[in-house]
């Protein structure tokens, strides 16, 4: 097998940290393919392996009504820069083989399969690290190795306490609009890829890095695990209120419609707010000077700052609040968020009408992640993976295209 060649971004002056590395992706939704990205966003060649016989990750088929269908699916878009796709059907043996080949040079694979199924397809960790000692196998379940049971988000938010809480209790309980516990999983998984990378610089034993959706929705419960372990108190949903601190994350409406958020942490931040609010009689009332009292008061509380809050104008108000310190800001909508994100670096845009935000979004030395290329079309780089990566012949990849065993591109986006 010959020594990988570097692809292009890891010519560029400004590689990451792991322009050396190799990962391959056998991953598809969200979780695993933000790990993808995010070592692509390191500098890492990034290899994703997709399913020919089923339109490749499911994501690239997750569109809005919005949507332009000639650009790619904004979901899919979302986790996958920076690496190439190539179309493997790992039910055959000649893919099968492309794929071991693929093992046997990497560092990283990264794979989301339901238990059981990664073995029947001998893809899980015993099978591949048999191939390659040195690779870190990174896997992300729902309920664990020994779960068979299929994860979905929706249903982890339900089975990890979130939705229990999210919410008011007119509306009932509520999953958050964003898929947290995949990214959390994501996260996690990160997290162990890195712990592993670090072993394996020392060591040069590779590894297995195991992450289940369940156990990282469990983990990111925070205080408010604690909160029931500590006191037996079962958490309820009070908005976006907060159940240690008052007033801490509730919104406010102001004069002209808009909404602040508060999130006032200390007893002085407390008293500068009353001030702000020209509201002596609230900072010098004995039931909210300590936070401990606000808590204990908070459904006194609450609907007074409500008042005093629709008083002012949102602008006005915030520019008071800013200028003595109180903590605050404005609830603004996604497109806002994003258009006034402080780094321009963080949005990722393409040609081909591909956007995106970056899943990596620290700096190094004052320096941001390096450039990526767009989401790619499936199977888009079959052909670069096998000849320049893999050292495949012509008449190779000719016959592993004739069989079906590998859908290559003639150009990118056509198999």
């Amino acid at each position: 097998m010959p020594t990988p060649t570097p692809c292009a971004s890891c010519l560029m002056s400004d590689c990451g940290v792991f322009d050396e590395l190799l990962v391959v992706e056998l991953a598809n939704v969200l979780a695993g393919p933000a790990v993808g990205m995010f070592f692509a966003e390191l500098g890492s060649r990034v290899v994703k392996v997709e399913n020919p016989r089923t339109g490749g990750d499911v994501t690239r088929s997750w569109r809005t009504g919005e949507e332009d269908e000639s650009a790619p699916a904004a979901y899919f878009s979302c986790v996958n820069w920076g690496k190439e796709s190539i179309a493997v059907d790992l039910g055959s043996p000649a893919g099968h083989r492309v794929v071991q080949d693929l093992v046997a040079v990497a560092d990283v694979v990264v794979a989301s399969y339901k238990p059981g199924d990664a073995a029947r397809l001998r893809v899980d960790a015993e099978s591949l690290q048999r191939l390659n000692p040195r690779l870190i196998y990174a896997e992300i379940t729902a309920y664990g190795p020994s779960d068979g049971r299929v994860g979905y988000d929706a249903v982890i938010q339900a089975e990890s306490g979130f939705t229990s809480m999210n919410g008011t209790l007119d509306s009932g309980p509520l999953k958050m609009p964003v898929a947290l516990m995949d990214l959390m999983a994501g996260h996690q998984l990160k997290a162990g890829v890195l712990a592993a990378l670090l072993r394996r610089e020392r060591t040069g034993r590779g590894g297995r890095v195991s992450v289940s959706l369940i156990e990282s929705g469990l983990a990111t419960l925070a205080n408010q695990a604690a909160n029931y372990l500590m006191t037996g108190v079962v958490p309820g949903r009070l908005g976006s209120g907060h159940p240690n601190i008052v007033p801490y994350g509730s919104s406010y409406r102001c004069a002209d419609g808009g909404y602040i958020v508060l999130a006032v942490g200390t007893n002085r931040q407390f008293s500068r707010l009353c001030a702000c609010l020209e509201s002596d009689d609230l900072a010098e009332d004995p039931r909210y000077v300590t936070n401990v009292g606000r808590v204990k008061y908070r459904s006194i509380l609450e609907p007074i700052l409500e008042s005093r809050m629709a008083r002012f104008r949102s602008e006005d108000l915030l520019k008071r609040l800013r200028n003595e310190g109180v903590p605050a800001g404005p609830v603004l909508d996604v497109g806002e968020a994003i258009d006034r994100a402080p780094s321009a670096s963080l949005v990722l845009r393409a040609t081909s009408g591909a956007s995106a935000v970056r899943t990596a979004a620290f700096t190094l030395d004052s320096a941001p992640p390096g450039a990526l290329t767009p989401p790619p079309e499936l199977g888009a780089d079959g052909q670069g993976v096998l000849s320049g990566l893999l050292g495949y012949g012509e008449d190779q990849i000719a016959e592993l295209v004739r069989t079906g065993a590998v859908g290559v591109a003639n150009k990118r986006g056509c198999l």
